[in-house]
């Protein structure tokens, strides 16, 4: 996702009979004979794949610049969208988490007006994880087999038209269900935006755009807390509370965008595309075909720059299953572990935890201040994914060097004197989030996509994206509104827990670099 740095050639390990690329000589170990013929032809691609990146690499520098341009060109077209797709998808969440303080001075939160119990909220926050985990799969698989942006589109419909449905809940029974529904609408968003960005561009340029991106959700969590406080003014307007018209104005504006979609983003290169058979009349499926955002000259330096790097694989369920056996798929999913349960407990439960640090806020106040706290994850985003697509071999230091940060963003939170010396340590946590996740998501798409090609990258990405949302349920479910014991202590022990799911994934990072290295010494 950077400038265009020189691409890295995969070393290979040879035998009498065989060439090994790097991350394919783990899978083959201890595999049966049946499977190592398949690795064979994977070999032999791998090879051909490592003899046309020996060729991009000697690029001239006026070529290299024209690669530059060219996929700035795509950065025009696709990130603006993907951001957009990302920030309205992400809002609904962060909107949610300040609905339950919004006009609570008046009696008309939303955990007042549906009388919810901090059992209620932790399980209604929990169960929409558990829509990310078991659907996050079948959904992006299904966008390999479909034209990606118009599934995409869907997504992004659905989440509009769930998050409408908020203003008619009654009671704290229809909130669990819906947020359960909320999880399954939503699945698949993130990691189809990882499957995405790798039809488009290469693995030197991932982590950057992943960034790009990644900052709608940072953006959008300051935006619910502005817009909150906003919506609060509308309180009993028309005799709706103003969570309510947050909803349902919130949900139309994203439908809306949801099916510009259809346009606004390309379907996946035409170099990847295969004849599809339309169940629709010619001239309306015209109608809903997305422009190519390359031609010519162009289009065909963008494929053959594409082709030094990216293996199309038509797939079966038995190539689902080797990914999900890869031991190296499940370090990755450990690192998401806890630095996604951490972020999701702080966007969730952020303005519990100010409130709690000064009860003399108000409402307006603690949205205010809940803000800022993804502002500095923004920032950490900007300053350090340029870093990890520039120096692709540090990525597990920053990983590590940024989860560390947010631990110490938690321990000052927790143990410094003074609110505001308190708040300071939520804005050192909102650093320190900004980066893990795209550098997380990124590491897995350099490790499955020279191995597995196209599923690699979908199963992978939905795996860790999926699983590590466990991490998600375990901080809304366990911790903080869900711990009523801790509230007393200002949550000191919800915070140390995700202090102790931090260190497991650092831990799970530097096990994932032993896997991947020193097995092979």
């Amino acid at each position: 996702m950077h400038g265009s740095p020189a691409v890295q050639v995969i070393p290979v390990i040879h035998s009498a009979q065989k060439i090994y690329d790097f991350d394919n000589f783990f899978i083959n170990i201890n595999r049966p004979a049946e499977e190592l013929k398949w690795h064979s032809k994977m070999d032999v691609e791998s090879s051909t794949k490592t003899e046309a990146s020996q060729e991009v690499e000697n690029l001239t520098p006026v070529e290299d610049k024209r690669l530059d341009r060219i996929y700035r060109h795509l950065d025009f077209r696709i990130i603006p969208a993907l951001w957009c797709l990302y920030f309205l998808t992400s809002f609904g969440g962060s909107a949610y988490g300040n609905t339950l303080t919004m006009n609570f001075e008046t009696g008309h939160s939303l955990k007042q007006t549906l009388n919810l119990t901090a059992h209620d909220t932790s399980v209604a926050s929990a169960l929409e994880y558990v829509g990310f985990i078991l659907f996050d799969l079948p959904m992006n698989l299904a966008m390999t087999k479909m034209s990606p942006q118009v599934w995409l589109s869907r997504m992004v419909v659905s989440v509009g038209l769930l998050y409408i449905c908020y203003a008619a809940l009654k009671n704290a029974e229809g909130l669990i269900a819906i947020r359960f529904f909320s999880g399954v609408a939503g699945a698949g968003v993130w990691p189809g935006m990882t499957y995405y960005i790798s039809l488009w561009y290469p693995e030197h340029r991932t982590a950057r755009r992943i960034g790009y991106y990644f900052t709608a959700a940072q953006l959008s969590a300051s935006a619910a807390g502005l817009v909150a406080a906003g919506f609060q003014k509308m309180n009993m307007t028309r005799n709706m509370e103003g969570w309510k018209w947050l909803f349902i104005i919130y949900g139309a504006i994203t439908m809306f965008v949801g099916f510009t979609l259809i346009w606004w983003l390309p379907d996946r290169p035409s170099h990847l595309a295969s004849p599809k058979k339309s169940f629709l009349p010619k001239k309306v499926a015209t109608f809903f075909r997305s422009p190519q955002p390359l031609t010519g000259e162009n289009r065909l330096i963008h494929e053959q720059d594409m082709k030094a790097r990216y293996t199309k694989i038509t797939w079966g369920w038995k190539d689902v299953l080797k990914v999900i056996s890869d031991l190296r798929t499940w370090p990755l999913i450990i690192m998401y572990f806890g630095v996604v349960g951490t972020g999701f407990g702080l966007a969730v439960f952020g303005t519990t935890l100010i409130s709690a640090l000064n009860t003399n806020l108000s409402g307006i106040d603690v949205s205010l201040l809940y803000a800022p706290i993804w502002l500095f994850d923004l920032g950490g985003i900007l300053l350090v994914t340029p870093f990890a697509d520039k120096f692709k071999g540090l990525r597990p230091v920053l990983f590590s060097a940024s989860t560390l940060i947010i631990i110490v963003g938690l321990i000052v939170t927790t143990y410094a004197h003074g609110f505001w010396h308190r708040y300071a340590g939520l804005l050192i946590c909102g650093f320190g989030l900004g980066p893990t996740v795209p550098i997380t998501m990124t590491m897995s798409s350099e490790i499955m996509l020279p191995a597995y090609g196209d599923v690699g990258t979908a199963v992978a990405a939905a795996l860790v994206s999926g699983l590590g949302n466990l991490g998600s349920v375990t901080a809304t479910y366990a911790l903080y509104s869900g711990w009523p014991a801790d509230a007393a202590r200002l949550y000191q022990y919800s915070n140390m827990m995700l202090v102790l799911m931090l260190g497991v994934s650092i831990v799970s990072c530097a096990v994932l670099q032993f896997m991947r290295w020193k097995w092979y010494q």
